[in-house]
C-alpha cells in the first residue's frame, strides 16, 4: 500500500455490508427481474461484489460519464457512453460508486428518467454528504464516508489503485 493511503473500509467490511445490501435488494425486488446500471468505471467492482450475492432475476446494462479529472471534479458531466437496450418499463437500479456532489446522480437520473422505466432506484456503495451540492435519493447506501478521496474497490486516482482490495483515503 502506498504510504500516503490509510484505510478506510477493509475487505471484510465491504463484504459484510455488500452482502446486506444484496439481501435487502433481493427482498425489495422478489419475483421481479431487475435491471442493473453500473456506472462505469468506479462501480465495477461493486456491482460485480453486490450481483454475485443476489438471487433476484437480472439484466446488465454500462453507462460512462465522467466529471472528474484527477482528484478534482470538473463541474461538468460528459455522457461517455449510453445504454444500449431499453429500460422503458423495467425496473431500474443504478449502481455506482460513490454520491459526492450529488450533481453526477442528478444527471443520471433525469437522463434515465426520461427513457421511462417503470421504477429508477440507486444503489452506491458510499456518500460523502459534506460534499452534497444537489440532494438526491440514494435508496441502498453502503457506507457514509468523511470528505475525502477515496481509492481502492473501484475508486481511483486517474484510474490508478481501482483494485486494491479495500477502500483508503490520501493521508495528508
Amino acid at each position: 500500500m502506498n504510504e500516503n493511503f490509510k484505510e478506510l473500509i477493509n475487505k471484510e467490511e465491504l463484504d459484510k455490508r455488500i452482502t446486506e445490501l444484496a439481501e435487502q435488494i433481493d427482498k425489495d425486488y422478489l419475483g421481479k427481474e431487475l435491471t442493473i446500471i453500473s456506472v462505469m468505471r468506479g462501480a465495477v467492482f461493486f456491482t460485480v461484489e453486490l450481483t454475485l450475492k443476489m438471487k433476484t432475476k437480472l439484466k446488465f446494462e454500462f453507462i460512462t460519464i465522467s466529471s472528474y479529472e484527477g482528484t478534482e471534479t470538473t463541474g461538468e458531466i460528459t455522457l461517455m457512453t449510453d445504454l444500449r437496450e431499453s429500460i422503458e418499463g423495467k425496473d431500474v437500479l443504478i449502481v455506482e460508486d460513490i454520491v459526492d456532489t450529488g450533481k453526477s446522480m442528478k444527471y443520471l437520473l433525469e437522463h434515465l428518467r426520461a427513457k421511462n422505466p417503470r421504477t429508477l432506484k440507486v444503489c452506491a456503495l458510499a456518500s460523502k454528504p459534506e460534499r452534497r451540492e444537489v440532494e438526491v435519493p440514494i435508496d441502498y447506501l453502503g457506507f457514509e464516508i468523511p470528505n475525502r478521496y477515496v481509492v481502492g474497490f473501484g475508486f481511483d486516482i486517474d484510474n490508478n489503485y481501482r483494485n486494491l482490495p479495500y477502500v483508503a483515503y490520501l493521508e495528508g
